[in-house]
């Protein structure tokens, strides 16, 4: 006789969430959903960013007071006159419109989740991921505001880079939503993982986020082009900088940063850590790879496979001298990289605490 095998608590947990919003929507599915969208709006808005596209349209939330960007004679000439400052350049201002009317579609999915768990919360039904839930919502709302402010403010390097970050960290909080929405146990290691481990890669962790901050605060000042060759820097090893100028955090607002408007040396201390934070990163995903490999090996390839792949394209931006292309990928794998350390961190802390035996 085959004896049923009872689901742990926290299993039977995630099966009542999944059931008390399932009148609505199947979390698992949708949140992977949200995953994707928010995948795509991240791309959206590198290749927005690296087309300079950011002031494609001057206004917000429409462009030059039309819904869509102006095609035809007449909008154009409209246009112009409502922005005499600002040209018409269609194509941008296409580019523009479609990244926030995806970004949009984002909002109102998540939005739909919300009033759903809210629902589903009124009723006296479980409730696990409403606070998940209400953090993506409120984070996607300060999105809005940062894209608005992106415009208005001109391409102020802050706010470009904090819309950046507010990207990936919608991206990574639906990652999260569906690792944790997840009923099966097969992420979970049954090793026992020590706590100098966790706090390891929970260090590593944060400086993924660090290094997604260098390379967002390059991009808004369009530092890439600073030294055009690898493995030195405008021929030399380290050529002179100005590390005060370029990671000053207090640039005035007021001008248009198109372009922008920081002084060479500047630009090579922004592009110089950004390349000393690419290389003690990867040393430090490699060792976290190689520490999870007996744990979870599947999960240790695709690390250390989508770091590769990241320092490849690093590689070949400087060597190609920044297609669009391959900058906009090299931004959606850094993505990736993200999402695969969070997995990474969430799977260890799931693990039970290992008890250091010479603690005593």
């Amino acid at each position: 006789m085959i004896e049923a095998k009872m689901p742990s608590p926290k299993q039977e947990t995630a099966l009542k969430e999944q059931q008390s919003i399932s009148s609505f929507f199947n979390i698992r599915l949708i949140s992977l959903v949200g995953v994707f969208l928010i995948f795509i709006v991240v791309g959206l808005g590198a290749y927005t960013r690296l087309s300079h596209s950011g002031l494609g349209c001057p206004d917000w939330p429409g462009c030059y007071g039309f819904l869509t960007s102006p095609d035809s004679k007449t909008e154009v000439a409209l246009a112009n006159a409502r922005f005499p400052e600002n040209a018409v350049e269609s194509q941008k201002g296409w580019i523009e419109m479609i990244h926030r009317y995806v970004a949009g579609i984002a909002l109102l999915l998540t939005l739909a989740i919300f009033v759903s768990a809210l629902q589903a919360r009124m009723k006296g039904k479980q409730d696990t991921y409403f606070k998940h839930i209400s953090l993506i919502l409120g984070v996607i709302v300060l999105q809005a505001a940062f894209g608005m402010w992106t415009v208005t403010l001109k391409l102020w390097p802050q706010i470009v880079t904090a819309h950046l970050l507010g990207g990936f960290t919608t991206l990574s909080l639906y990652y999260l939503l569906w690792l944790r929405s997840k009923s099966n146990a097969s992420q979970v290691i049954k090793a026992r993982v020590s706590l100098k481990a966790k706090a390891a890669v929970s260090f590593v962790f944060m400086l993924t986020i660090v290094q997604v901050f260098l390379g967002g605060w390059m991009a808004s000042n369009y530092a890439a082009f600073a030294c055009p060759d690898l493995p030195l820097c405008q021929g030399e090893l380290w050529p002179n900088a100005d590390y005060a100028q370029g990671f000053n955090l207090f640039q005035s607002i007021g001008p248009t940063y198109l372009g922008g408007l920081l002084e060479g040396e500047a630009r090579v201390a922004i592009h110089l850590m950004h390349r000393v934070g690419a290389l003690i990163l990867m040393l430090a995903i490699l060792a976290v790879g190689f520490y999870i490999f007996n744990k979870n090996k599947q999960l240790a390839c695709r690390l250390v496979v989508v770091l590769m792949l990241q320092v490849g394209l690093g590689i070949a931006n400087v060597w190609f001298h920044i297609p669009v292309q391959i900058a906009v990928l090299h931004n959606l794998v850094a993505a990736l990289l993200l999402l695969h350390m969070l997995e990474v961190l969430y799977v260890l802390m799931q693990a039970k605490e290992e008890v250091d035996e010479y603690a005593y």
